[in-house]
């Protein structure tokens, strides 16, 4: 099988830190790989050279087998690749809806399209059919963002990025700062991700979470990548070593 991903030994420096450090990895349809590492390992800088926030110095990216680059996040969304970031990028004085079609927004057209206005029947009613193709349901999608949990929150972003066809799915955090039954709700939605064949990269300080759901993990320590585990061959107590640099199998090698 051919990875969906592969990244080969980025490096990305800011001024005289090298925060990504010849960094290699690959993922695969219809798994979820966990990417883990302290506060500083550069988790979320690898993330963002994938999706076009920044531009790697040096190292490749293929996606679906063909080298790509991304100057920009819109490049990497057009490919199929969707980042839920910490902050969801969502419009909290709109409607589900309208944060699904967010900057996609669908309109109808009068006299010859000389006129036209927002669609937002049909704009709900398809929010409504990705929600429930997840198994998420809301009592009144019209409400706005803000009056939504944080759970409902974060299953708007899934949603929005299912909706419009992820092929792969990056995210960063995706239980922090919700409930317990949020949090469930949460695993099971990339459970059911993974079902369908779209590969996750999952970025989480909450060990649980990742052995719950994620088939390999690797872990970063001070920009390099320290190893590469399935999960069914750790444990938590080694994984908190790597993430602390006790242990590296750079070093071993």
């Amino acid at each position: 099988m051919e990875p969906m991903l592969s990244i080969k030994n980025m490096v990305k420096r800011f001024g005289g830190l090298v925060a990504v450090n010849d960094v290699s990895l690959d993922v695969y349809p219809g798994e979820v790989v966990a990417l883990l590492g302290d506060n500083g390992a550069g988790k979320s800088t690898l993330i963002k050279c994938v999706s076009g926030v920044y531009h790697a110095d040096e190292g490749e990216v293929y996606f679906e087998g063909q080298l790509v680059r991304f100057s920009r996040p819109i490049e990497a969304r057009r490919h199929g690749i969707e980042t839920i970031y910490q902050d969801l990028a969502l419009a909290n004085n709109l409607d589900v809806g309208s944060n699904i079609f967010l900057g996609r927004e669908v309109k109808k057209r009068y006299l010859g399209g000389l006129i036209r206005t927002l669609d937002n029947d049909f704009m709900l009613q398809q929010s409504q059919m990705a929600l429930d193709s997840l198994g998420i349901h809301f009592p009144d999608l019209t409400q706005p963002i803000e009056s939504l949990s944080g759970g409902q929150r974060q299953a708007v972003a899934i949603a929005r990025a299912v909706y419009w066809d992820a092929k792969l799915m990056i995210m960063d955090e995706p239980t922090n700062n919700l409930g317990v039954p949020e949090q469930r709700k949460v695993l099971d939605t990339i459970r059911t991700l993974r079902e369908r064949g779209v590969p996750i990269i999952l970025i989480s300080h909450t060990l649980p979470d990742i052995f719950a759901v994620s088939d390999r993990l690797i872990v970063m320590h001070r920009g390099r990548k320290v190893t590469e585990k399935k999960i069914s061959e750790t444990n938590t107590q080694e994984i908190v070593q790597y993430m602390v640099g006790a242990l590296d199998d750079t070093r071993e090698q």
